[in-house]
């Protein structure tokens, strides 16, 4: 009969501790190897990680300097941009232009003839405005009872807010009599606002200036549309709107106030005249900020790949600790291609600026670039279509070095196709430690049931023995000391 015993119940031993210990020895090494192993190829994937990063950051930052868009944006300056402000395109050719504003741009205002502040106008009546030769929408008054002023004014506002007219009422205290108001957002010659009515409205009806109407009808002309009149470089121009944006190519002028003012001496109006200089250039400053974020971005990935490969000796003994990615072959060969490409002259032609030096940008002793600012300012104000042709274009150094570092960041390139190999080492590992638990379990069983057979087996021989020595002392003749 089997003996069921209790950790060592019989023998007196920790069996369970025994068995423990014995199952830690066995796994340990093979853990241990895991561990390792595991915790490198996490500190790879991370520091591959950390590398891609810094290259497409780079990458990024180079696309922006490769853009033809950048060497062709223009600034403006205005001597006084309250008068007169601009923008410039592409295409406006750099110089320097006087620019005198005679007069600005204006839009038409009229009022009615005064009618009784309280005065009502039949509902459902219409009106129809016109700016100039075009004709809007009719607007339509509300019907069910007879409108104000203001109701008339209101319904005027709710149906042509979306073309530029805007309506309001003046009453005159002295009177209380009120006018309608009437403003238009659209300047230039020939678009002034009239009014045609028919019925209660006819009196608020507000003709064409000089067709029929004087000043006893009422109707006041309050404001004239009329173009702006200006001067280029002493050139008369004229322009509807404000925003002239013809006169000059690829310039759009925006014009606030008159650069010309009249004042009477004597009896004779005399105008007195202050252009403004309006200056358009390169964006060299543009260009320049883009050339400091390419130079910070490429000692930025520098930065990281040496921490990435160094050993560093931490504590009194000065172990040393190796950084995730040390000695990989992969960003030395970066670094070879980085450095030889960014070493290499422009191909062709008598330009000068073939490399970097040439800018004021050399490389310092711990590998990353140093721009001499005052080299790369004077460059650019001397040779700005070569430093253009330098950095863009299919034969560009901006081009050529990204054609290097694509084979790294691409879908299927260096780097994805490492760290999908480091995620499968990853799984190997969780595999083969799901398999060392497994088989580990096993031997714990196994031990277990060894140690307790040989338990329950002292157990029964103990037994024996005991009953043995009790038979032997019954028997006759036995002397018990």
């Amino acid at each position: 009969m089997a003996v069921t015993t209790i950790n060592g119940f019989n023998s007196g031993l920790d069996i369970k501790g025994i068995v423990k210990a014995m199952v830690d020895s066995e796994r340990a090494p093979k853990a241990e190897q895991l561990s390792k192993l595991q915790s490198k190829t996490m500190a790879q994937i991370s520091g591959l990680g950390s590398l891609k990063s810094g290259i497409s950051n780079l990458q990024s930052v180079m696309k922006d300097l490769n853009s033809a868009k950048l060497f062709q944006a223009r600034t403006v300056t205005s001597s006084d941009a309250t008068q007169v402000s601009a923008k410039a395109g592409a295409t406006a050719t750099p110089g320097t232009y006087k620019i005198d504003v005679a007069r600005l741009a204006t839009a038409s205002t009229v009022a009615s003839a005064a009618v009784e502040k309280d005065a009502k106008f039949a509902a459902g009546g219409s009106l129809t405005i016109n700016v100039g030769d075009e004709a809007l929408k009719a607007v339509t008054l509300p019907s069910g009872k007879d409108l104000s002023l203001s109701e008339v004014s209101s319904a005027i506002n709710a149906q042509l807010k979306d073309q530029g007219i805007s309506a309001t009422v003046v009453t005159n205290p002295s009177d209380g009599k009120s006018r309608l108001m009437l403003t238009s957002n659209k300047t230039g010659d020939g678009n002034d606002i009239t009014l045609s009515a028919s019925g209660d409205l006819a009196k608020l009806e507000i003709p064409a200036q000089g067709a029929g109407s004087n000043p006893s009808d009422g109707v006041q002309y309050i404001s004239k549309a009329a173009n702006a009149q200006l001067s280029i470089n002493g050139l008369s121009v004229e322009s509807a709107s404000n925003s002239v944006s013809e006169a000059i190519e690829g310039v759009t002028l925006t014009l606030a106030a008159p650069t010309t003012s009249n004042s009477t001496v004597n009896g004779q109006t005399v105008s007195t005249s202050k252009p403004i200089t309006l200056t358009v250039a390169e964006d060299k400053t543009g260009v320049k900020n883009n050339v400091k974020k390419f130079v910070e971005a490429y000692n930025s990935l520098i930065s990281t790949t040496s921490s990435l490969t160094q050993v560093t000796k931490v504590g009194e003994d000065g172990v040393p600790i190796a950084a995730a990615l040390v000695g990989d072959a992969g960003v030395r060969q970066l670094l070879g291609n980085m450095r030889s490409e960014l070493g290499n002259p422009q191909a062709g032609g008598d330009s000068d600026v073939r490399i970097l030096a040439d800018m004021g940008i050399t490389t310092g002793k711990d590998g990353k670039l140093v721009i001499d600012d005052a080299k790369l300012t004077k460059t650019l104000d001397e040779n700005y279509e070569a430093v253009a042709g330098f950095f863009t274009g299919d034969d560009g150094l901006m081009s050529r070095l990204s054609n290097k570092l694509e084979v790294y960041t691409q879908t299927g390139g260096i780097l994805e196709s490492r760290i999908s190999g480091l995620n499968g080492t990853i799984k190997s590992v969780d595999k083969q430690n799901e398999a060392l638990t497994m088989r580990m379990d096993k031997l714990q069983a196994r031990l277990l049931a060894q140690f307790n057979a040989m338990d329950g087996l002292l157990g029964q021989m103990t037994s024996t023995s005991n009953s043995l020595a009790s038979a032997l002392s019954s028997l006759p003749g036995v002397v018990r000391s």
